[in-house]
């Protein structure tokens, strides 16, 4: 997603991008690359994590009975976790995650040439983790192509 070089510049009217900016250590080229490749007045409809998710240790979500903030933003599952972590991540097909800055997320599209149109948050529904209960923890935007 931050390289779309096979795709023709101004060559689609749409991109949905749902939640997968967490997977990509850089989200600025993702925005640059959706500019490129959109026609001007384009949409780009975007989710992600709200960043304050990677605050905290989230390993065990049953046991918590007190949130403490561990983590910094931007946060980084390679700089974060323990070597033997991050094989117990890997050796169960598990994904390493990236937690973003709304500077990043939010102003990223800015720079690249969109303007934010619309704007929603929304909770997780899992129950079992108490931070879940205390604030919405994804961002959907509506961007446009200038």
């Amino acid at each position: 997603m931050a390289d779309l070089s096979v795709l023709a510049n101004e060559s689609f009217d749409i991109i949905f991008h749902p939640v997968s900016n967490c997977f990509v250590p850089n989200v600025l080229p993702v925005w640059k690359e959706c500019a490129r490749v959109l026609k001007s007045g384009g949409l780009l409809l975007s989710g992600f994590a709200n960043p304050a998710l990677y605050l905290f240790d989230d390993s065990d979500p049953g046991k918590q009975t007190k949130l403490n903030a561990v983590n910094k933003i931007p946060y980084s599952d390679e700089e974060s976790l323990s070597d033997e972590h991050k094989q117990v991540y890997i050796s169960k097909g598990c994904p390493l995650e990236y937690g973003h800055t709304l500077d990043d997320l939010i102003g990223g599209q800015i720079k690249a040439g969109f303007y934010i149109d619309d704007f929603y948050e929304d909770r997780h529904h899992e129950k079992e983790n108490p931070l879940y209960e205390l604030m919405t923890f994804f961002i959907a935007t509506k961007a446009i192509k200038k």
